[in-house]
């Protein structure tokens, strides 16, 4: 008899939370600093600002942004673990007090995608003898290793990504003079986020040119949005 192959796998799912998190907060981080920048930018050439303005409204931003972008996940992604420990909990105590009962649950999780019934309580017998709770915490609730809610390192990759993706348009303002600034940023920040959306879809082994256009067509909106409301209030003050 051949021996079972030892070769492993590795899915995207593995990586998806994390990869979400991170992808999550560049796109923020270059959108909204972006759009922040050329809204104060367009304010400016109405009201004759300085370009010092510019650069203290983004680095707030982009601090701001970052801390928020870490608090908002990691209290997110903390209400899931919380969850997922309860469930875990419940269901510890199921199997002390119905064994039976889970078995008979947990036997009829396979029949139901297409088992033979003797073969499904065979198998849940053998998988419950190993590892009980590992077995119903990834057929009966959809928990495994690789998907666990991790909310520190959710955190970490919202506030790290936010930050890098809010670095590359505030760093542009400094490169290029005042009076092409806003053109320069939104022409740099959409590239910046043709990349990352075309980085994330091969990541994610998603369509590449979707991924690129929806992103970009977003950002695109929102920094005009911000940039015609900047000029309107500038106009006006």
């Amino acid at each position: 008899m051949r021996a079972l192959s030892s070769h492993r796998e590795r899915h995207v799912a593995d990586r998806i939370g994390w990869l979400r998190a991170a992808v999550l907060g560049a796109n923020d981080g270059i959108v909204s600093t972006a759009s922040l920048i050329i809204g104060v930018a367009a304010a400016s050439v109405q009201a004759a600002g300085q370009t010092s303005a510019i650069v203290i409204a983004g680095t707030a931003g982009l601090v701001a942004g970052a801390m928020s972008m870490a608090a908002g996940e990691y209290v997110s992604v903390s209400a899931q673990a919380d969850t997922e420990r309860a469930e875990l909990a419940r269901e510890r105590r199921e199997l002390i007090d119905d064994p039976r009962g889970e078995l008979a649950e947990l036997a009829a999780i396979y029949v139901a995608r297409g088992v033979h019934p003797d073969t499904a309580n065979a198998v849940a017998t053998q998988l419950m003898a190993r590892d009980a709770i590992g077995a119903h915490a990834r057929d009966e609730l959809d928990i495994t290793p690789g998907a666990r809610a991790r909310p520190v390192q959710a955190a970490f990759a919202s506030a790290a990504s936010f930050t890098v993706g809010a670095a590359l348009p505030l760093l542009t303002v400094f490169v290029v003079p005042p009076g092409s600034l806003i053109w320069a940023v939104g022409a740099g920040s959409l590239l910046f986020l043709a990349l990352l959306g075309a980085v994330g879809a091969k990541t994610g082994r998603a369509t590449v040119w979707r991924g690129t256009a929806r992103v970009t067509f977003w950002g695109a909106f929102a920094m005009a949005a911000t940039a015609a409301i900047g000029h309107l209030i500038g106009g006006a003050v």
